[in-house]
């Protein structure tokens, strides 16, 4: 136990018990890394175990939760020419007095002390396994949940392609294609990130700057410009590098031009049939997809997507795909065609479908993907025996993987990409029920500084689509997260959004969410096929995200990285409000749109609306 209440001349070191019965010096040892800018670091047998990130006047980079309390009471000044590193802290709000204690098992706690309460942890780290110092390897980005979920940065691979299918990561990735020097290379953003280990600080005080020299010194592999410490640098490996969806910084990784140019599309007017050479991706041939279809025999029809059918197919290497035949009146013309594959082949996610190539003849539009044996997500939700098969677990766990993959979409890739067609039938599930999102044919790029968009003519699926894109065409990250929650009320209560038929009183999902939220915390929505499964305060977690992500207005839903961090149990949820604006289903063609206020109930009809619905502008 150290106690920090009161400057010290002497080095912070914690040494921790062997076990809490045995005083004796255990594994783990606390103690400040003597650099600019300093950072507080835990090892285990003088192996790093855990590190806070460097200082930047404030609080430690690499603590998400480190919040204006923390901030206002604990001060760090540093001597370095003498070796020394100043500690202050002060009681926060509401603590009469504060200590540090490092446990047996390696756990650092920031414990209070108060008249009522005693002793208790007001913080504490490692939360989780990417909080361990390389849980992912070099050149690895660790997700920020449980259980551990590692990626290769773009323009990496695993350094053991075996090794990562069996789930252990600490081998790290490999550069994909090296690096040229000098201005033929260039930098990748990765934004909400934590600033990795092995930094060199550069007294250079402009971003730009700090990109130049990068730039210039052929052996600078990436650097970030970060508020209160200036310009950092990293030369050789980058390790210790987890997404922090709330703190996190920009981090500016070096890759080959080569790398980046898949960063940007090609925008080219489509005015021929015959194969585009931009599209970069493996071209198959008419004849080889009418082969491995059987000429697309029924026998091999998997379902039908909001374009066309889609069919299982055997390439002549034996690798089962799945292959999606665009139809001539889908609607989806060669602009959307184009538009889903330059999409799809630059994004490389475990929780979106990939991409394998694609055919172009005449006008044959082709699409070929990995095959997901357990197909989309509706064929087990919505049906009386396969959703059996759906435990609670699993449940939980598509929830995340589609939420994973959302936030990959909006924040994450290269891309800023908004789906537009969230919906049950576009999650597809592989062997493990495992969630990858599919069908980006409606889907819409963003720049980097947009945030809004509109259009005239609406596309998506009643039911899943905001009040702000139905009603005046305005798209943004936030119709996604519409779209996620009512998906997230399907998942729980196994009741289908575009059909919903319960009492006269909840004509709708939402309406019947909001009663069940209201009476029993969402509790009593849960599907009775997941009851001896479910833990009642995960279902309840996952109804109220699920209403926060459907409120009327799009300023008041969360985003994606707010939705992770709340599934995962790091932020406290707020409350929900009821939700006005409901979906109902009176006949099949027209739908309704149906808006509810406590003064008046209006109604706006909208014609020709089909599951997947296109509509022009009003």
């Amino acid at each position: 136990m150290f106690n920090a209440s009161n400057p010290t001349a002497e080095p912070f070191r914690l040494n921790a018990w062997k076990s809490a019965a045995d005083p004796s010096p255990g594994e783990f040892t606390a103690s400040f890394l003597l650099q600019t800018p300093p950072q507080a670091t835990i090892w285990r047998n003088q192996t790093t175990y855990w590190r806070s990130g460097p200082w930047d006047k404030a609080r430690f980079t690499n603590i998400p939760d480190m919040d204006t309390d923390y901030q206002s009471s604990l001060t760090l000044l540093d001597d370095l020419d003498q070796g020394l590193v100043y500690l202050s802290l002060s009681p926060p709000r509401n603590c009469t007095y504060t200590t540090f204690v490092l446990s047996s098992s390696g756990s650092l706690e920031l414990r209070c002390w108060d008249g009522t309460r005693g002793w208790y942890a007001r913080w504490r780290t490692p939360k989780s396994q990417c909080e361990n110092y390389g849980s992912c390897g070099e050149f690895g980005v660790c997700e920020r949940n449980d259980p551990l979920v590692c990626n290769c940065l773009k323009g990496f691979v695993p350094k053991s392609e075996e090794e990562w299918r069996q789930g252990n990561w600490s081998g790290g990735c490999i550069r994909r294609t090296e690096l040229l020097c000098g201005k033929r290379d260039g930098f990748l953003k990765l934004s909400g990130v934590n600033v990795p280990d092995s930094s060199e600080f550069m007294r250079v005080w402009d971003d730009g700057e700090c990109s130049r020299q990068c730039l210039n010194n052929c052996s600078c592999t990436a650097y970030s410009f970060v508020n209160g410490i200036g310009c950092l640098m990293w030369k050789g490996k980058v390790v210790d590098l987890q997404v922090l969806p709330f703190a996190g910084q920009d981090f500016y990784l070096r890759l080959a031009s080569t790398e980046l140019g898949e960063c940007h599309l090609l925008v080219k007017p489509i005015n021929r049939t015959e194969p585009d050479e931009s599209l970069e991706l493996p071209m198959f041939d008419l004849e080889s997809i009418e082969i491995a279809t059987d000429s697309f025999n029924t026998d091999n029809l998997l379902g039908r997507g909001g374009f066309g059918p889609v069919y299982k197919g055997k390439l002549p290497d034996g690798k089962v795909v799945a292959i999606k035949r665009l139809s001539s009146s889908s609607g989806q013309g060669a602009n959307e065609f184009k538009n889903e594959i330059m999409l799809i082949s630059k994004l490389q996610h475990r929780n979106l479908v990939r991409l394998l190539g694609c055919c172009i003849d005449k006008l044959e539009k082709i699409l070929v993907y990995e095959y997901m044996p357990k197909k989309s997500l509706d064929n087990y939700l919505f049906d009386s025996t396969k959703k059996a098969e759906l435990d609670w677990p699993t449940r939980f766990n598509i929830i995340h993987g589609v939420a994973r993959g959302l936030l990959y979409l909006h924040r994450d890739s290269c891309l800023r990409i908004i789906h537009r067609d969230l919906k049950v039938s576009n999650i597809l599930l592989d062997e493990k029920m495992n969630p990858k999102i599919s069908d980006f044919g409606l889907a819409r790029i963003f720049e980097g500084t947009q945030d809004l968009a509109s259009t005239h003519k609406v596309v998506g699926t009643l039911g899943y689509m905001s009040p702000e894109y139905l009603l005046a065409g305005m798209f943004s990250e936030k119709s996604d997260v519409f779209s996620f929650g009512v998906l997230v009320l399907e998942i729980v209560s196994g009741r289908k959004t575009t059909s919903f038929h319960y009492e006269e009183h909840h004509p709708s999902l939402l309406s019947y969410a909001w009663r069940s939220w209201d009476e029993s915390r969402g509790v009593d929505m849960a599907d009775e096929t997941v009851a001896e499964s479910s833990k009642p305060s995960e279902v309840s977690r996952c109804v109220n995200v699920g209403l926060l992500c459907v409120q009327d207005h799009a300023s008041d839903r969360p985003t994606m990285a707010s939705v992770l961090s709340m599934l995962s149990g790091e932020t406290s949820l707020p409350r929900p409000t009821k939700p006005t604006y409901t979906f109902q289903n009176k006949t099949a063609n027209p739908a309704i749109f149906n808006a509810q206020s406590s003064s008046s109930a209006e109604k706006w009809s909208i014609n020709d609306l089909t599951e997947s619905i296109i509509v022009e502008g009003r």
